[in-house]
Parts: C-alpha cells; sequence; structure tokens
C-alpha cells in the first residue's frame, strides 16, 4: 500500500501513531514492510491457506464474535444432507461435472431448498462471468430456511466451517505458504483480538488479490474472517480494495464490462431473458427478500434513460433495442478471436493491453489481425505502435510492411483537462473541475463518443432498416459548450442521477425509482448525487466544519451512505455495541433509526419488526436483518449460490506451480477458465511431469515511480529517471544458484516468451520451505515496454491466460520461469529458445492441461457414478 498507494497509505500511518498494529503480508519486502509491526512473507498464489488458518483458529479457540455471528450471519443455517465437502472429495466439492468443468449446485443449497439452485454447471455461468453480477448482492435463496441457534447441528453452516478448515492448521500454513507458525501465531492473535463490542480491524487488499485463478476465493475467506470477527457493517472495520486507478470503482458501477449494465444490473443472455419480464425476474426474484425486489424499476428506468420517448411501458422500454450475451466476450476471448480473424475492428481506450496485459505476446498478435484500431491516449503507446517496434518484429513474426491493421491514433485529454466525476475506492463521486485546456486536437471521451454518436446517427437518419432503431432512437441531446462545443459533464450526471419524466425534477433517492415509466435513471445506485437539481459530488466542506463521518465531503452511494450495512454497527435491540464506536441506532422515543451515518436500512423499521407469513422484498427483511441486499437478510460464511468454484473457499495451487497441492488431490481449482488455444500454454505443474523445466515462482507488481503499464509516467523525466530501466529481483541465494551477479543481465523464460532483465540481488525476496523443500520468488515490476524515455521488455509477457471463473480475470500475479545470466537471444533464436522449453517440457500442440488431478469424486459421489472414469483418464494423460 505504501508503494503503490501512497496517499492512501499516510492514513495508516497516522493508525499506527494512534496505537494500531499494522501487518504485512508479501511476497516481497516492500516500502509497506519497513514500517509495519510484523511482516510475513508468502509464497505467491497461497493467500487462502494463510487466511483459511486464520478462520481456524478463530474457530477452534471460540474468538470469534457470537452475539453477532448468531444473530446476523448464516452461521446456524443448516445445508443439505447431499452436499459434500473437499474433505470428503480430496478437494472437490458435491455436483462437479468434469465434461463442463463446472459445478451444479444444487447440493450446496440450505436443507430443503436443494431444487431451487439456478447454476447447473453447464459452463454457461463462468462463460457470461456470472459470478460478477453478484458484487452487491447475494444470489436469492428461499426462506424460511432451517436454523439451529445453538451451531451444535453436524450441518450448520457453523460446524461446517469447523471441519472444511481444520487442516488448516500452523503447521500447515508454514508448510504451504512457507510462514513460520511463529508469525503466523501472531498475526491470528492480534486480528482475533481486533472483534467484539469494544474494537474492530480493517483488512485492506491490493487490487492484485482478484489476479489469480482462485481470486474471487481469496477475498471470500477475508470476509469470512471479517464476519466472524464482526468487523463488518462497523466503523473501523471492514474490507478496503485498494483500487488501481482513481475511478475503477466507477468503472463497475458504470460499467465498462460486457455482462453488467449500470448499477449491477446483469446483461441480459440471449437464451434466458428473451423478454423484458425474463430479464428482470431473473434480477428480483419474485417472492425473495430484500430491495432487488425493486429491481423492475431499476431496469424500466434506466431504459427510459437510454431511449426517452421511444421507451413506453407497451413496447417494453425499448428492451429489444438492448444487446444481449452469447457467451463469452471477455477481453482474453476477444484477443483470442482477434487471431482467429473473427474481429475486424477494436476501439483501445485507456488500456496498454501490449504491455498491461497477459500474455503480451497474444496481445500484439491479435492486434496486427485486425482490419483497424482506434487508439485512444495521452501518448503514442505500444498498442499503438506494435506493428513496427514489438518483439515480434525481431522474431518475424509481424512485418511491418505486411501488417494489415491501419492504426488511427486520436489524442486523449487527461483528468485535469476535462471535468467529471471519480469514484474511488470507498463508493465516493468527487467532481473534478478542468484546469487547464488539453493541447492541440487533444480530445475527452466524453466529446469523443458524443461525436461520434452524432455522426453516425445523422448518417443514419432516415434509415428504414429496424437495425438502425437502437441507435435513432437514444437520447442523445447533451447541451455544449465552448468552441470544440465539449458535451456538459454535468447534464451527463444529471441523468445518471436520475429525474422525473414529466418534469424533468432530478430525483433524490433510488426509492423514487419506478416501473412505468414515469422516471428515468441512468445508474440507480448513483440516485441523489444530483439531488435538489445541486451536484453534491463537487461538495468540499472542511472536515473542521462537520462531524468526523464528513457526510458533506463528496457523495456516496448508495444514498450518500458511507458505510454499507451499517444497521450492523448495532447490536440486534437496535444499540450500539458500545458507546465509543456508535455509528447508526435506534432511537425509540423518535421510533426511526439515526446516527453519524445515513442508516442502511429502512428508517422507520423497529429491531422489533417480524415479516408477515408470505412477505416478500423490503416487508420481508426483519428489523434485525442488516445485509439488506442478501436473499436471507445474513451475511454468508457459507455461499450456497452465487459463487462457481465452491460455496467455501479451498486452497488450490496456481495453475502454474512448482509443487503438489499439500492440501488435496486436486492441484489448481477445477473451474478455471482455461484457452485452449495454439497460442496459449499453460507451463507444466505437478502431476504432471516436466514441471522441473520451470522452477521459479515469479510475481510482478508497483513501483512508485511508475504508473500501470508506464504510459503515464515512462514518458515524465524525474520518474524515468528515478526508475530508468527494468528489472529482477533475485534473493543472493538464487542468484548464486543461477549464477546471477548483481546489476548484470539474466534473462527468464516461460513457455510463451523470453524477457531479460537487469539483476538486482537483494535480502527483500527470501527463500522459503515449502514442504521440505526450498522455493525461490522471484519479483518483476511490469510497467516497462517499447515506448517512453525509458524502455524494456515487459514482465507481463511471461504469463499465460487462465482465469478466474467467476469474474474472468486473469491470473498474473505467480507463473513459473526459468532465469539464466546474460541478455536474451533476439530475432529468430529467440523463438528457438523457446520452442527447446516447451520441448523439454513436453507442452506439444497435442497436450491438454489436466484440469481434475482426483477421481475422489468420482469414486464416493453416488450422484456422478460417470466422473470417475472420465477424471481418471484426464489424470492417467497427466
Amino acid at each position: 500500500m505504501a508503494e503503490a498507494h501512497p496517499v492512501g497509505f499516510q492514513w495508516v500511518m497516522e493508525a499506527k501513531r494512534r496505537g494500531a498494529k499494522v501487518f504485512h503480508v508479501d511476497p516481497r519486502f516492500t516500502r509497506t514492510s519497513a514500517v509495519a509491526d510484523t511482516y510475513l512473507p508468502i509464497r505467491a498464489g497461497t493467500d487462502i491457506a494463510l487466511l483459511g488458518g486464520v478462520v481456524r483458529h478463530i474457530l477452534e479457540n471460540e474468538l470469534d464474535f457470537r452475539e453477532y455471528v448468531l444473530a446476523y450471519t448464516n452461521a446456524a443455517t443448516i445445508v443439505s444432507d447431499q452436499f459434500a465437502d473437499t474433505e470428503d472429495l480430496d478437494g472437490l466439492f458435491s455436483g462437479y461435472r468434469p465434461d463442463t468443468g463446472s459445478y451444479d449446485t444444487s447440493s450446496w443449497q440450505y436443507a430443503g431448498h436443494e431444487g431451487h439452485a439456478e447454476i447447473t454447471g453447464t459452463g454457461k455461468e463462468r462463460d457470461s462471468a456470472a459470478g460478477l453480477r453478484h458484487e452487491s448482492h447475494g444470489m436469492p435463496v428461499p426462506t424460511p430456511a432451517q436454523r439451529d441457534e445453538t451451531l451444535q447441528h453436524p450441518r450448520c453452516v457453523y460446524q461446517i466451517l469447523r471441519r472444511h478448515f481444520a487442516r488448516y492448521t500452523p503447521e500447515m500454513v508454514e508448510r504451504v505458504c512457507g510462514i513460520p507458525q511463529e508469525k503466523f501465531l501472531e498475526l491470528a492473535d492480534a486480528w482475533a483480538a481486533n472483534s467484539g463490542r469494544e474494537r474492530t480491524g480493517a483488512l485492506v487488499y491490493s487490487v492484485g488479490w482478484t489476479q489469480h485463478s482462485v481470486g474471487v476465493q481469496y477475498i471470500r475467506t477475508g470476509a469470512i474472517i471479517q464476519t466472524l470477527l464482526g468487523n463488518m457493517g462497523r466503523p473501523g472495520g471492514g474490507i478496503l480494495a485498494l483500487r488501481g486507478h482513481a475511478s475503477i470503482q466507477g468503472s463497475t458501477d458504470i460499467p465498462t464490462l460486457y455482462n453488467l449494465l449500470p448499477g449491477y444490473l446483469p446483461m441480459p443472455h440471449h437464451a434466458d431473458h428473451e423478454t423484458f419480464d425474463d430479464w428482470v425476474d431473473s434480477i428480483r426474484h419474485p417472492g425473495q427478500k430484500g430491495f432487488w425486489s425493486n429491481s423492475r424499476a431499476y431496469a424500466a428506468s434506466l431504459l427510459k434513460a437510454y431511449w426517452g420517448d421511444a421507451a413506453t411501458p407497451e413496447n417494453d422500454f425499448c428492451y429489444d433495442h438492448l444487446p444481449r450475451m452469447t457467451g463469452d466476450h471477455g477481453t482474453y476471448q476477444q484477443v483470442l478471436n482477434m487471431i482467429d480473424g473473427k474481429i475486424r475492428g477494436y476501439f483501445l481506450l485507456g488500456q496498454n493491453p501490449a504491455v498491461g496485459s497477459a500474455h503480451g505476446r497474444a496481445q500484439r498478435l491479435g492486434m496486427a489481425n485486425l482490419d483497424w484500431l482506434v487508439v485512444r491516449d495521452l501518448f503514442l503507446i505500444e498498442s499503438a505502435t506494435f506493428w513496427k517496434n514489438s518483439p515480434e518484429v525481431a522474431t518475424g513474426e509481424i512485418v511491418p510492411e505486411q501488417c494489415r491493421t491501419e492504426v488511427f491514433f486520436l489524442p486523449a485529454a487527461s483528468h485535469v483537462e476535462k471535468e467529471g466525476t471519480f469514484t474511488q475506492t470507498q463508493r465516493l463521486l468527487q467532481w473534478r473541475e478542468k484546469a487547464v485546456d488539453p493541447p492541440g486536437d487533444a480530445r475527452s471521451e466524453l466529446w469523443f463518443f458524443y461525436h461520434l454518436g452524432r455522426r453516425l446517427r445523422e448518417r443514419l437518419a432516415g434509415s428504414p432498416h429496424p437495425r438502425d432503431r437502437a441507435l435513432l432512437d437514444l437520447t442523445w441531446d447533451y447541451p455544449t459548450h465552448g468552441p470544440h462545443a465539449e458535451p456538459s459533464a454535468e447534464a451527463v450526471l444529471r441523468e445518471i442521477n436520475g429525474y422525473e419524466v414529466a418534469t424533468g425534477r432530478p430525483l433524490s433517492a433510488f426509492t423514487q425509482a419506478r416501473d412505468d415509466g414515469s422516471t428515468a435513471i441512468g445508474c440507480w445506485i448513483y440516485t441523489g448525487v444530483y439531488a435538489d437539481g445541486v451536484n453534491q459530488a463537487a461538495r468540499r466542506r472542511s472536515r473542521h466544519e462537520q462531524d468526523w463521518v464528513a457526510a458533506q465531503w463528496g457523495w456516496a452511494w448508495p444514498a450518500n451512505r458511507r458505510t454499507l450495512y451499517n444497521r450492523a454497527s448495532a447490536d440486534p435491540q437496535g444499540r450500539p455495541w458500545s458507546e465509543r464506536k456508535k455509528y447508526v441506532w435506534w432511537d425509540p422515543d423518535a421510533g426511526e433509526w439515526t446516527g453519524y451515518d445515513v442508516p442502511d436500512f429502512e428508517k422507520t423499521k423497529p429491531p422489533t419488526y417480524r415479516p408477515p407469513e408470505g412477505a416478500s422484498g423490503v416487508a420481508a427483511i426483519a428489523g434485525d436483518d442488516p445485509f439488506i441486499m442478501q436473499g436471507d437478510g445474513k451475511a454468508w460464511l457459507y455461499a450456497p449460490s452465487g459463487v462457481l468454484d465452491g460455496p467455501l473457499p479451498a486452497h488450490y495451487e496456481p495453475a502454474e506451480s512448482p509443487m503438489r497441492n499439500p492440501l488435496y488431490g486436486q492441484q489448481a481449482n477445477p473451474t478455471r477458465k482455461v484457452y485452449e488455444h495454439p497460442v496459449n500454454s499453460v507451463n507444466p505443474s505437478p502431476p504432471e511431469a516436466h514441471s522441473a523445466v520451470f522452477p521459479y515462482v515469479f510475481t510482478v507488481s508497483r513501483l512508485t515511480e511508475h504508473h500501470t503499464a508506464g504510459g503515464m509516467s515512462r514518458t515524465v523525466r524525474p520518474l524515468a529517471e528515478l526508475q530508468p530501466e527494468m528489472f529482477v529481483e533475485v534473493s543472493p541465494e538464487l542468484a548464486a544458484e543461477a549464477g546471477l551477479a548483481h546489476l548484470g543481465w539474466a534473462h527468464l523464460v516461460s513457455g510463451r516468451a523470453v524477457i531479460e532483465a537487469k539483476v538486482l540481488v537483494t535480502d527483500r525476496l527470501t527463500p522459503l520451505r515449502v514442504d521440505g523443500r526450498i522455493i525461490h520468488q522471484l519479483w518483476l515490476p511490469y510497467h516497462f515496454g517499447t515506448e517512453g524515455l525509458v524502455t524494456g521488455d515487459s514482465a507481463n509477457d511471461l504469463f499465460g491466460i487462465t482465469l478466474d471463473p467467476n469474474v474472468l480475470i486473469q491470473e498474473s500475479k505467480v507463473g513459473t520461469c526459468d532465469v539464466r545470466p546474460g541478455r536474451r537471444p533476439t530475432g529468430p533464436a529467440l523463438l528457438d529458445l523457446v520452442a527447446d522449453y516447451r520441448r523439454r517440457a513436453g507442452m506439444t500442440p497435442q497436450r491438454r492441461v489436466p484440469i481434475v488431478t482426483t477421481d475422489a469424486a468420482g469414486s464416493t459421489d453416488e450422484r456422478s457414478p460417470e466422473a470417475s472414469a472420465d477424471e481418471q483418464n484426464r489424470g492417467g494423460d497427466a
């Protein structure tokens, strides 16, 4: 955090000054480690083993905040007797389908609800990244569910949790992660101590935590810990996801994602959502608890914002204009489709995949096989110049004179050269004023897309084709200003906020959304940011003029609420858990919830409220159910739905690992997304043969002096001088083993590429004793490419493409490689070196990566008798 998020880290230092204890877990000793109370080096890709050990420590020693856990979580809920755990099936859960590499989640459901599972294991949910749809809400579960408030029932969630994590002992943590037991216990004791009525603790993770083939389950494990300790919905608690940019949160709220619409409304699928009612019912699930019951109003208001007068109740608000998913439309599938000639043109904004995405060679080969490519950026980046100076030009794989892609480079305005909002990790919208005019022909994204849309509409005017109505019917009437007709960003924010169609009056709360076409809302969770016709995101009231929550600095979604689920900051009776930590509470005299923050609860619903039989929607949320977006109002320690790779986290090895999984026979995540394509390959891992060809673990992360793919920092002279060239950090022990010299050259080899870097021999990397052997790790920055004042090879070239099944994010924080002294070869000799490694590693075109590595499920799970032979065959192939 000190390295990659130094501005935010000042508050960690302030907390430490006030007595907080700071632990830092990282494969490499960094600026954060230097000021932490305790640093724990860890083998990259093993975080679930560490966190699972903390869960076990809490449960075995009964250190959970029991009153909170009983009242606010599903710990007491009883799970189906059909459920079988990884402990029973050697690393698989019940319901695994080897033919699709997916789970049928029927057996994961609560007792008596087995027939309500929505995920059937066809693999379609993975292709549509269905797990991401539930980022802001849980999947539906029927209510009521059977519970045992004594937590003694063998199939209640609490007991399942205890059995599942029983093997994650301090000894196992040391064996898997390489963390000494005494350091692990110091962390576990300190974390558990920050719990109860008087204390809370915070978990902060970097966005790189998501970049694993089990990334969603990393975060799930952290959420389990924080929930057991009563650290959710309370001040000083929670889980803070550090974002790599100022507005990544905004880019998921109003998404740059293929499977989401604004406000986390899922994009419809062509096979499942033929009608508006089909789509809406798949979101609101009639009969369910919680605020998602109002999703028809959110959906209708969104379509009304898109298509205005053309959108009416009679035509389902132009639902037929809305695009449909047909499968995997993610960025990695797209680049493989480019290579295969299935995509002809591409717009590239705010990304530099030639450097910043996994498998750089595939990215560049894909872009070299387009008819046209539009790149909008501040500088000429590698994704605009790959055709003339990429590594593939040197090897002859791209011939500039023959490259068929016509590249259009359009200069973009930077964030200080345009107005608008950032939505940062706290869900806080902050308005930024334009400081200076952009130079030359540089323009904002708002200008570019508005005028592109305007020109396309002009060309299509009068078109008789139904296919053109979606574009022609759009409400595309933003006011403009200035010599270049810049659209008003504030007018866009007003539309995002939403308004009453008849009067144009801005809405003040998402509860005002209607499903009859009388409201138009661009993003329902942002309703209120323009309440009363005032730009609430532009507020800058000093902290000295308001209380510590500072509700008048910017605006946070939803409803300017600064802490989600803050009903949990009070006990079941509505009283603060403690005076010191009081935040939101029930005022019996006023008959309403009050406090320092906007209550995340119906304002006048008392703690004693119990829903009548048959109630649904908001009325079905009891007065002591704080997690109002969940299908049962509870925080989920166990996820019966919504997660594609297991109801509980389990340690799996990364897709590329030098060692066998010490916990289970199943080596890697059995539901991970693997692309079988000639350009994509995965280095062998046990139990495959030849894994020793790539004996070392490498990981990548950021430098303070550079920004992501380097396009914004390698062009800045002071930053380029501070970090002038690509380098690799290695321990003295590894340097001696591999013959590397400090400040000399080394080249790193994977099954995809070879890169070179200067050697930095340093104690910041510690050889780890893991499962009886020494594991060496190397560290690389990922900021370098062929453009800018300083250049170098790209670390991401070393990675292949393997994705988390829930959200289709790539595993780009851990891989295996070999390292050799000296500079890499160039030209055809580089291809020869990669080919030699592939031959020695058995990475032939016919090789299939083994997905299932244990036959336990097939031999013990009577519901899947055909699985055994298939799994054994795959194991035999391995």
